[in-house]
């Protein structure tokens, strides 16, 4: 599929998180019936947002792309998608703690999938209306309630001392604070949700984001990774090395880097020993 093609997947993608968002509103700081689903050792709150948004965006993905595979966080895995060339990642409430918490931080995320690499992914935040979208060769963007679609590209940042790091509003381990500690950042901002981490480097207001636990999934990281690295960015492992897409293992259990680019070989190296130090290792 040559990069042209994409203007249709991306504009349903588009309409369908617009659609996504605007159902998970008409629940939002309304009372919840919140369930825990289990990951191996891994607890996550869904809530009846998460279901709607899923349903509405997986129907609407399967009537328009039938060929397709889907991997979707609400919806049951199958071994389908493991044949198709192309497979849509769905997280259709990215942040949903932020989202019972009513702290605004949640996005909806479509990606797509091609070949094992992403092509395509929009991140959309409800709340504010913000949106980050991104096809291969087509340069990344955002786009805001009433203003014109702006091109997005990363900072040239590399010494990280004065670099700011994204980070996470959720309780911070012992090893994330020898992190920050020994790689010397002094600013950070906190933020939930994958997609709204990554956004901020898009934007310039950080210019990296580390996330140690081997708990985030293919659907968490898709859409954001093509929307960074259009904007010039890098995602990666702990290691340095690629995430894997349309596996059987849906856990990126390396964890994560996002840079800016400028920065990323460097963080990685001064991640390596801490790693050791942690007896981290590659799965």
């Amino acid at each position: 599929m040559t990069e042209s093609n994409y203007e249709q997947e991306l504009q349903i993608a588009i309409d369908l998180s617009r659609e996504a968002g605007a159902a998970i509103l008409s629940l939002y700081k309304e009372p919840l019936d919140i369930q825990q689903k289990n990951y191996d050792d891994d607890y996550e709150p869904v809530t009846e947002a998460d279901r709607v948004a899923n349903k509405i965006i997986v129907d609407r993905l399967t009537a328009e792309f039938p060929d397709d595979g889907i991997l979707a966080e609400e919806s049951i895995d199958t071994d389908r998608r493991l044949q198709k060339q192309r497979v849509w990642m769905v997280d259709p409430l990215d942040g949903t703690t932020g989202f019972i918490q009513a702290n605004g931080d949640f996005a909806v995320q479509i990606g797509l999938v091609e070949d094992g690499e992403c092509v395509l992914g929009v991140v959309y935040q409800p709340l504010t209306g913000v949106l980050y979208h991104a096809a291969r060769g087509r340069g990344s963007w955002v786009e805001r309630p009433d203003i014109a679609p702006q091109r997005a590209s990363v900072s040239d940042h590399n010494e990280l001392a004065k670099m700011r790091l994204a980070a996470s509003r959720s309780h911070r381990s012992p090893r994330m604070n020898r992190v920050v500690t020994s790689l010397g950042f002094q600013e950070e901002v906190r933020r939930g949700s994958v997609g709204i981490k990554v956004g901020l480097i898009v934007e310039q207001q950080c210019d990296v984001y580390i996330h140690l636990s081997p708990r985030t999934k293919q659907w968490d990281t898709c859409a954001p990774q093509i929307v960074l690295t259009e904007a010039g960015g890098q995602l990666t492992d702990l290691f340095g090395k690629p995430l894997s897409y349309n596996v059987p293992d849906v856990q990126n259990r390396n964890g994560l880097v996002a840079t800016n680019g400028a920065s990323h070989d460097r963080v990685i190296e001064s991640l390596a020993p801490l790693l050791v130090e942690f007896d981290r290792h590659p799965v």
